[in-house]
């Protein structure tokens, strides 16, 4: 039987799927990469933004999540961050606050102008390694590992954290894809609507 805690991390990697896909539902290619201005990102960007941040953060994780598996390291307790991982991941948490904006490292900039059905496809796809790593990993001792965080040298994550870190980048993102789509639809009220596909 699943632990509670694995479970609810199922369940915020399951609703933020089901969140793109509503997103992108019936959501034509302009108004999917439209911009509000030139220093700002377009819902595609958005979901290019989460696909390679995924993926970076799942390689950082993989050879201690594998040392652990083979080393027998079980699980010992909840996925839990710890307290300073714990305060990072409520940091990341929407609504975003203004003063706690920043830029994104370069290594996760979205690419210019990624199709939007492109960008959709791979998030979820990423997505879907994320649980896959999860569904892989559950009985391993998550919060007792450790990983380099791949964007601030020096510092060092629990796997949980690493979990729940990309948990809450997707809400972050995803709430401000939304009001990205808000914003094109008023800018651009003729424009066509259609599913992507």
């Amino acid at each position: 039987m699943a632990h509670d805690d694995i479970a609810a991390l199922e369940c915020a990697f399951a609703a933020a799927e089901q969140d793109v896909r509503a997103l992108a539902h019936e959501l034509s290619d302009a108004l999917g990469t439209w911009r509000a201005d030139p220093g700002s990102w377009s819902v595609a960007q958005c979901l290019d933004h989460l696909a390679t941040s995924n993926r970076l953060y799942l390689r950082a994780m993989q050879s201690p999540a594998d040392r652990a598996l083979t080393d027998g390291r079980r699980r010992r307790g909840p996925a839990r961050p710890g307290f300073v991982g714990g305060w990072f991941v409520r940091m990341l948490e929407p609504p975003v606050r203004p003063r706690l904006r920043g830029t994104a490292p370069q290594q996760i900039r979205p690419r210019p102008s990624p199709p939007l059905a492109d960008a959709r496809d791979q998030f979820l796809a990423s997505q879907r390694e994320v649980v896959t790593f999860l569904e892989t990993y559950a009985d391993i001792d998550l919060a007792g590992v450790a990983f380099p965080n791949p964007f601030v040298r020096g510092v060092r994550f629990s796997l949980a954290t690493g979990l729940h870190v990309i948990a809450a980048h997707a809400r972050r993102h995803l709430w401000q894809a939304w009001r990205v789509r808000g914003a094109a639809e008023l800018h651009l009220p003729g424009a066509h609507h259609e599913e992507t596909t």
